[in-house]
């Protein structure tokens, strides 16, 4: 019973030191395959990530197995501080996403999305980093799909359930009516070009549309922030009775 808390402290740790290597992996590979900006972006988080997971590993691995108290003194200091970063940001999740949601429109298939209906910290985030976002977005090409379908009636465009970034980013606002006439009270409209690699990227409707899927993913990882977080806290306790089981054993060692 006494080594109990070191070996499943070690087999923890063995699992995800072997998860690290394909992360660490996978940032390389698209450190190589990466063809635009976007795509580069994740490759230095994905990297550090690996590499972040697997010292931690090692540290736990180190300090269970081999009785290392000082290897696992600093595992334990780790994971705490990470309990603790994880529990403050799903916090912070449920309360920037509970505002915002798509207003569902009569004899539409798809929703229309209001920028200011979001949190004011995630309009900041995303207007202060539009340009980039805007880059990304068109090499995407999520727009693409509604050309490629080739519908030509606006009665078949009206049925499409589209996604929130298509219906953001892809069309004009249904304030606009598909027809300039004169001015609205939706810029959205003055915005709008047939132009497909202009189309409504600059317009807050596209902003408001990616802030729907942040918030629908923040709520997901939120969710799954809370599962994480009882492992952590369980892995956490059983690495404190392996902690206090190095002390015993360095006791041991020291007054024979």
């Amino acid at each position: 019973m006494v080594r109990l808390s070191n070996n499943l402290v070690g087999i923890v740790n063995i699992i995800t030191f072997i998860i690290s290597i394909p992360i660490i992996g996978g940032g390389i590979w698209l450190s190589k395959q990466a063809n635009t900006e976007c795509e580069r972006f994740l490759e230095k988080p994905i990297i550090a990530l690996g590499i972040f997971v697997m010292l931690i590993s090692l540290a736990g691995l180190i300090g269970s197995c081999c009785r290392v108290s000082c290897f696992l003194w600093i595992y334990l200091v780790i994971m705490f501080l990470l309990i603790i970063l994880i529990f403050c940001f799903t916090i912070f999740a449920f309360v920037v996403t509970n505002k915002g949601a798509g207003q569902v429109l009569s004899g539409r298939g798809y929703k229309e999305y209001r920028l200011g209906d979001y949190s004011n910290w995630l309009q900041k985030r995303v207007n202060n980093h539009w340009g980039k976002i805007e880059s990304c977005l068109q090499d995407s090409k999520i727009c693409k799909t509604l050309m490629d379908d080739g519908d030509n009636k606006v009665e078949d465009f009206y049925k499409k359930h589209l996604s929130a970034l298509q219906s953001g980013c892809c069309k004009p606002s249904n304030d606009c009516n598909f027809t300039y006439v004169s001015t609205t009270n939706n810029p959205d409209c003055n915005l709008w070009s047939n132009d497909p690699n202009v189309l409504c990227y600059t317009c807050e409707s596209c902003k408001a549309g990616l802030l729907d899927n942040i918030k629908s993913d923040w709520k997901r990882v939120a969710i799954l922030n809370i599962i994480f977080l009882v492992f952590l806290i369980l892995v956490y306790s059983v690495g404190c009775c392996a902690f206090r089981n190095n002390r015993r054993h360095d006791s041991y060692k020291r007054y024979p």
